[in-house]
């Protein structure tokens, strides 16, 4: 019997352009990420005039008016990264909410799924086997997706579903991340009845406007950090979304060890063993910038080195490398900082090679 000729399964069903399959994983990295911002201003221009999209939205907004429960945003991975904020946006504004990862989720909060006001199942692939079944399953109450694949379970299985709009991604999680990121604060807006056009216009001008910059900074970055023995992304609100999305990309891409922290959490723990060997990359944004640029003088006081990401100017020293970012309105910084690891591990993967390789095909998700 002949042998069946398997073919490939595209993300989305769509084969990617030659060009992108020509390219390696260290090239993929750097063309995906400098898509961001093109992609979140389609996203913001179809949230804004979709009437299918603005209808999901209004769904999100209603099923929540009538209820004091929870707000639940359930991912994993990048997609639990991008839940943060749209959580973090609703609870600072007077409206329970969380995050959380929708593995644990699904096997250990079985009971207590229909008590949410809505829950939001945020996925760029569409096809994670805890996603498809919560989908299949149903949590006994309001459910929403927030997906980027339309060719994948989850988006057919859903009835309430607002699309990311990245398109196909081949490397680590970059655009789908930002878009992702972008969805869950737009739909976190909508629930608290507030108007979001500027915050999200202002966001996406800083991604267009710091890109570049920051980019060229990434050798700059990559000796200030070389040598280390270890990498810690610390961040608050918004910000500490983009704090653990930056150390999965550094991880998955390069290998280096990296790990995320709330400022708190790294104060009461990790902050105990600083020294010459540590690098921590703070992101001193937002309502809590002055902790975390508190905490970077702790830490250089310790011997430790720190790339300081905030919306001043710093001066540069021995232990010390500055990396301004123009503010935006909490909790946006979530898009805005990620753009420092993501230039980090470039420069990362183009001195000592990137060891995951381009994801034109997906496999089956099991879990």
């Amino acid at each position: 019997m002949a042998e069946i000729e398997h073919q490939p399964r595209w993300i989305a069903a769509v084969k990617p352009a030659d060009e992108l399959l020509a390219m390696n994983g260290t090239q993929i990295l750097e063309y995906e990420c400098r898509q961001q911002p093109a992609k979140l201003r389609e996203l913001i221009a179809a949230y804004l005039s979709n009437d299918e999209i603005r209808c999901q939205l209004r769904y999100g907004r209603e099923i929540t008016a009538s209820s004091n429960a929870p707000v639940i945003f359930l991912g994993m991975g990048g997609s639990l990264c991008s839940s943060i904020a749209a959580s973090a946006h609703l609870q600072a504004n007077g409206r329970l909410a969380f995050a959380v990862d929708a593995g644990e989720w699904l096997h250990y909060a079985h009971d207590v799924w229909k008590d949410a006001a809505l829950s939001v199942l945020v996925t760029a692939s569409g096809e994670s086997a805890e996603l498809v079944a919560f989908m299949k399953e149903g949590t006994g109450g309001p459910l929403a997706l927030i997906c980027n694949n339309p060719a994948s379970p989850c988006w057919q299985l859903a009835q309430h579903r607002l699309p990311i709009l990245a398109g196909p991604e081949y490397g680590n999680a970059t655009k789908t991340y930002t878009n992702s990121t972008a969805s869950g604060i737009i739909l976190s807006s909508e629930i608290l009845g507030h108007v979001w056009q500027t915050d999200a216009d202002h966001a996406a001008a800083v991604v267009e406007s710091s890109i570049d910059r920051i980019f060229q900074m990434r050798h700059s970055m990559e000796e200030f950090c070389r040598g280390a023995a270890n990498l810690e992304i610390i961040g608050r609100g918004g910000a500490f979304g983009a704090a653990w999305m930056g150390a999965l990309t550094i991880r998955e891409m390069s290998g280096f060890r990296a790990a995320p922290h709330t400022g708190a959490g790294f104060k009461h723990g990790p902050n105990l063993d600083t020294d010459a060997t540590h690098v921590a990359m703070i992101f001193a944004v937002g309502r809590a910038a002055a902790l975390g640029l508190k905490l970077a003088a702790e830490c250089n006081r310790k011997g430790g080195r720190v790339v300081l990401v905030s919306n001043e100017d710093h001066e540069r020293t021995e232990k010390l490398l500055p990396v301004r970012i123009e503010r935006v309105a909490e909790p946006w910084e979530s898009i805005t900082t990620v753009l420092v690891p993501q230039a980090l591990t470039l420069a990362w993967i183009e001195r000592n090679g990137c060891r995951l390789p381009p994801r034109f095909a997906y496999g089956v998700m099991e879990q």
